[in-house]
């Protein structure tokens, strides 16, 4: 089974502010359970207005905040099991979406490498990073509260399978059967 992570460069205030801590343009990371990226669930704004305004978001790639964003997208090969419990995860928190917060403050903890735990609070990496974690994946040898973006660039569970506009990603439009790998490979490259 292939897991997908997104990461992207959204060109909104928030993300630039991120990258200059960051020091890496590609400061939003996702998660998708198809290659053709119709389902993508992070934490982020739940209003594009209002960046103080956040917490689980299911997000499209053809939507406004993609629609001019760059990105890179990675594979990641699990069992069956892995999938399922990643999955769960995931549907756990967005029945109870409403009650979920963005980890504004944890952001401060990543800033000073001090992990800080929230209830019901996630910011996009640590949101990731704890789904791969429930399906025993580790993405970074520290705690999900100080994973970020780029963790998921270095880790060597993830393969690169696309980077570039997300515009042009291939498999956005292509129907892939249910079950079957997509037998994605590097598309093109940012130059």
């Amino acid at each position: 089974m292939e897991v997908y992570v997104l990461l992207t460069d959204t060109k909104t205030t928030l993300s630039k502010t991120i990258g200059l801590f960051t020091k890496q343009s590609l400061n939003h990371v996702s998660i998708s359970f198809d290659p053709q990226l119709r389902e993508i669930y992070s934490f982020g704004r739940k209003k594009p207005n209002n960046p103080f305004l956040g917490g689980f978001i299911r997000e499209q790639i053809n939507q406004d905040l993609f629609e001019n964003a760059i990105g890179a997208v990675y594979r990641c090969l699990v069992t069956e099991e892995q999938f399922q419990r990643m999955k769960k995860f995931v549907q756990a928190i967005e029945k109870e979406r409403h009650s979920y917060r963005y980890n504004f403050i944890g952001l401060f903890g990543v800033l000073f490498n001090q992990p800080i735990k929230r209830e019901k609070a996630y910011f996009c990496s640590q949101f990731v990073s704890a789904v791969f974690q429930s399906g025993d994946v580790i993405i970074a040898d520290k705690p999900d509260m100080l994973v970020t973006p780029n963790d998921f660039t270095n880790c060597p569970h993830l393969q690169l399978v696309y980077e570039g506009p997300l515009s042009d990603y291939p498999l956005a439009h292509r129907k892939i059967p249910k079950g079957q790998p997509s037998s994605l490979n590097v598309f093109s490259s940012v130059g």
